[in-house]
């Protein structure tokens, strides 16, 4: 027979043997609330925002061109731009961090 594991789903525990795909996969961290990342890969083709700059929610940050779509990434709460990590022009992946808020 197979190498089982315990596997608990719900609060029921089961016996049963895992692949090695889902024994190697990336744990789920939760996302910073304070950070901006790209949600699709594409092109930075505006910044509408600096560094230090107060924004209110709802603003636009930048405008992230993707799959011949322009996608306004507005401020998800009111606050103080901290960083700005990309550059008009750059291309991101997927999942990269943007912007940094205070």
């Amino acid at each position: 027979m197979g190498n089982f594991k315990k596997f608990n789903v719900d609060g029921t525990v089961y016996r049963t043997e895992l692949t090695k795909k889902f024994e190697n996969r990336k744990p789920w961290v939760r996302p910073n609330p304070k950070h901006i990342n790209s949600f699709i890969p594409g092109t930075i083709v505006e910044i509408l925002v600096k560094e230090g700059q107060e924004v209110k929610e709802g603003e636009s940050l930048m405008i992230l061109e993707a799959m011949k779509m322009k996608n306004q990434i507005k401020m998800p709460f009111d606050g103080k731009i901290a960083k700005i990590y990309v550059a008009e022009g750059e291309k991101v992946p997927n999942r990269l961090l943007m912007v940094e808020i205070e």
